[in-house]
């Protein structure tokens, strides 16, 4: 983090060369504040905070490919964040509750200010060891960006890139200690996230909880064989072989 002597470094994200430019027009005005990067996509966004750990992100909510809430998503509390967006009035809500600095476009320079400053007292704050004033990103996400049905992709941080998961690519979803493993395409790839929060969000006509520790795509399946006593296992199209519990068979049971 920074103190008094050093820079604000900051990092610029909107997919419209024009916003950014007036971010940065804005943010020469204020002494002490250093951009390090400038980025038109959400990828380079999630790349450049791993790489440049900046102080502070301006991060545009409506972007192709790869939204602002998605690059929170990914990012998670890494940086504080002041959002740049002309999204609802619903999202705008969620920013305030969770604390979270907008600007709704387009802002004026005194609201610029504003939000920089008070973002540039957050900073300060943390780096004096003033308490965590950390996002609840989980809920934040949720909030202010509802899904509309099934999730269809998943996403997922290994470093500065992002691999972006189609849904129906899934084998299985395994709970590792702290995080989730999706099995796709012959690779394990790993999510800091709980298996009860990705079965939430996969379809249920599709994914079905099969044991405590696994969520299975029921396309996937060959067959069933009676293991032990109520105990069952999952035999899947290229030979993997998960457990299957009596709940879990019930609930299989339901969608074959």
């Amino acid at each position: 983090m920074t103190n008094e002597s050093q820079p604000l470094r900051v990092v610029i994200v909107d997919d419209e060369p024009l916003a950014r430019a007036v971010v940065r027009e804005y943010l020469a005005k204020h002494p002490g504040i250093e951009v390090v990067a400038e980025c038109g996509n959400g990828f380079d966004a999630v790349r450049a905070v791993t790489e440049l750990t900046p102080d502070l992100l301006f991060l545009d909510v409506q972007m192709p490919k790869l939204n602002g809430f998605e690059v929170l998503e990914l990012l998670g509390r890494e940086v504080p964040v002041v959002f740049i967006t002309a999204y609802d009035q619903y999202a705008i809500r969620a920013f305030e509750v969770h604390a979270v600095d907008y600007l709704l476009k387009p802002f004026s320079e005194e609201r610029f200010a504003e939000a920089l400053d008070r973002t540039r007292e957050r900073v300060r704050s943390r780096a004096g060891g003033a308490g965590d004033d950390s996002v609840d990103v989980d809920a934040l996400v949720a909030q202010a960006h509802p899904r509309q049905g099934p999730l269809e992709r998943v996403l997922i941080r290994d470093g500065a890139q992002v691999h972006v998961i189609a849904v129906d690519r899934i084998d299985y979803v395994e709970a590792q200690d702290d995080y989730v493993g999706f099995k796709a395409d012959g690779r394990l790839y790993l999510k800091d996230q709980t298996l009860a929060n990705v079965e939430a969000s996969l379809d249920p006509a599709r994914f079905v909880r099969i044991h405590r520790s696994y969520l299975l795509n029921v396309e996937r399946i060959a067959r069933v064989e009676l293991y032990a006593k109520d105990s069952r296992m999952a035999i899947l199209r290229d030979g993997t072989r998960l457990p299957v519990s009596r709940a879990g068979y019930a609930r299989l049971s339901k969608l074959l």
